[in-house]
């Protein structure tokens, strides 16, 4: 005989399971999707990942643009090239005007999640034929934001403003291309794959992943 507690215990179940909430935690597929989309924990201020990247990446453009504005003082440039660091990867430059994640570890966990969707039980055609798509375009984010960090390494220990002005010079031509992407093979078109992908081909992928699944 079942007691009034287990059957409170049921309904609450039965509730939750009804829910939204309920319904992304019953489904894999949709909580990782959910991740990129719409929000995850472990990002700043419970942000998707997708948003949080975005956020991060107009910081680094930002930022750039301001180390630009002085290019004869050294000390102006290296400023904001910590700025730009710590918006790209927080474990590099702890302090700063970014949000805390770094478009580095975002751009890497939304490729990282959008294939746990595809790779969980359940996941339709839909998931399967973007998925790809998004991560791609992700890890040229990611690789291209590496780039930027590498380059403001070097700036934070250049030793002249002549040489920090020619890193700075070639970080901006690479934080133009963060959002629109690259066209790495010259076919006159930025494509999703081959390196190209911005995070405008990420959220473009990512809106179809979300509108498939009626999300």
């Amino acid at each position: 005989m079942r007691t009034a507690t287990s059957l409170l215990v049921a309904a609450s179940a039965l509730a939750l399971m009804s829910s939204p909430a309920g319904a992304l935690q019953a489904n894999p597929v949709h909580t990782h999707i959910g991740h990129v989309a719409t929000a995850f924990g472990n990002a700043p201020n419970g942000g998707s990942l997708l948003a949080t990247a975005q956020a991060e990446a107009a910081t680094v453009s930002q930022h750039i643009t301001l180390a630009e504005r002085d290019m004869s003082n050294l000390q102006w440039m290296q400023t904001h090239a910590a700025h730009v660091l710590h918006a790209l990867d927080p474990s590099q430059q702890a302090e700063g005007p970014g949000l805390g994640m770094g478009l580095i570890p975002a751009a890497d966990a939304i490729a990282q999640h959008i294939e746990l969707a595809a790779g969980s039980e359940g996941a339709s055609e839909n998931v399967g034929r973007h998925a790809p798509h998004v991560a791609a375009a992700a890890r040229a984010v990611s690789a291209r934001a590496a780039e930027i960090a590498t380059l403001m390494v070097q700036v934070g220990r250049a030793g002249d403003y002549t040489t920090a002005e020619g890193l700075i010079f070639r970080a901006s031509a690479l934080a133009k291309q963060l959002a629109p992407g690259n066209d790495v093979n010259g076919d006159g078109q930025i494509g999703w794959g081959d390196g190209e992908g911005g995070l405008d081909h990420v959220a473009q992928h990512v809106g179809f992943v979300v509108e498939g699944e009626g999300l």
